[in-house]
C-alpha cells in the first residue's frame, strides 16, 4: 500500500476487495480466525473418529511386484507397524505423459517420508500397471519412495486406484484401517493448501471468489501443460511435474 501525506492510500481497486488500514484489516482477519479455529477443532474431532473406525483383517502374505521381484505385502511396512499407501492410477501402454496427471502431482509431493518414518509410519505407492511399464516411469519421475504393482489383486491390497489407504500391522496380522479418494487425497498436496491461502486461490473456475476476480480455469487446469506452461490436453501436454525432470521432451 502506498502512502500520502494524509496516510495510507485506500483508493479502491476495481475487481478487488476493499483497501483498508491495518487496524480494519486486523479486525476482519480476527473474525475469520474464529471460523478457522472452529474448522481446525472439527478436523481434530474427525481425526479422533477416524482412529476409532473398525478394521478389516486381510492376508498380508499376498505377493506384490516391485524392484526386487515378487514380495509379500508385509514388506511394504519396512519393519514398522503403520503404513500409508497411495494407489496411483495407471493407463496401460501409455507414455509417461499419458499417466494420471492428478496422481502424478500427488506422488510428486510425497518424495520424502523422513518425518513419517520417524513416527513409525512407512510410505509406499501401488498401481495396477505392469511392473515393466511402472519401473521406467518411476525412474523418469525421480520418485524416491518404493513402488509396487498390485495388478489383478483384490481389495484391500489392490482394487480401485486413486486412493490414500492406511494399514496397521500387529505381529503377523495385517489390517485395513482407513481409505479416502477424490478431494480426500488433497492432504498430500501441500501446494493446494498454500494456494488456498493466496489472493487468487487455485485459479479454478469452481471457486467462490470476489466479483471481478480472474475467472479461473477448469478444475486441475494447471496440472497438465505444454513446455511453456500453457494448459493443454493435446499431444504436447504432460503432467506439470514432468517438465522439471531431465530429458522431459515430448515422447
Amino acid at each position: 500500500m502506498t502512502t500520502t501525506n494524509d496516510g495510507p492510500d485506500t483508493t479502491a481497486l476495481p475487481g478487488r476487495p476493499p483497501v483498508v488500514d491495518q487496524a480494519t484489516w486486523q479486525a476482519a482477519r480476527d473474525e475469520l480466525l474464529l471460523r478457522e479455529k472452529a474448522h481446525t477443532r472439527e478436523g481434530d474431532a474427525i481425526a479422533a473418529a477416524r482412529r476409532r473406525l473398525p478394521m478389516v483383517e486381510f492376508d498380508g502374505t499376498v505377493e506384490v511386484a516391485g524392484a526386487d521381484g515378487p514380495v509379500p505385502f508385509t514388506d511394504l511396512f519396512q519393519g514398522r507397524d503403520e503404513l500409508v499407501v497411495y494407489r496411483h492410477m495407471w493407463n496401460d501402454g501409455e507414455p509417461h505423459q499419458g499417466q494420471c496427471y492428478g496422481c502424478t502431482t500427488a506422488a510428486w509431493h510425497l518424495r520424502d517420508a523422513s518425518y513419517l518414518n520417524a513416527r513409525g509410519v512407512s510410505l509406499a505407492f501401488v498401481t495396477e500397471g505392469r511392473w515393466e511399464e511402472v519401473e521406467p516411469f518411476v525412474g523418469f519421475m525421480g520418485y524416491t519412495q518404493p513402488w509396487y504393482s498390485v495388478r489383478g489383486l483384490p481389495e484391500p491390497v489392490g482394487g480401485e486406484m486413486g486412493y490414500l489407504v492406511c494399514y496397521l500391522r500387529e505381529g503377523e496380522r495385517t489390517f485395513l484401517t482407513y481409505s479416502t479418494t477424490g478431494r480426500g487425497c488433497e492432504r498430500v498436496n501441500a501446494s493446494m493448501g498454500l494456494l488456498d491461502m493466496t489472493p487468487y486461490g487455485r485459479g479454478e473456475a469452481w471457486e467462490d471468489k470476489p466479483e471481478g476476480w480472474p475467472e479461473g480455469g477448469d478444475s486441475c487446469w494447471t496440472w497438465f501443460t505444454d513446455a511453456d506452461g500453457n494448459p493443454t490436453w493435446g499431444p504436447t501436454g504432460r503432467p506439470t511435474p514432468q517438465w522439471t525432470r531431465p530429458g522431459a521432451t515430448r515422447l
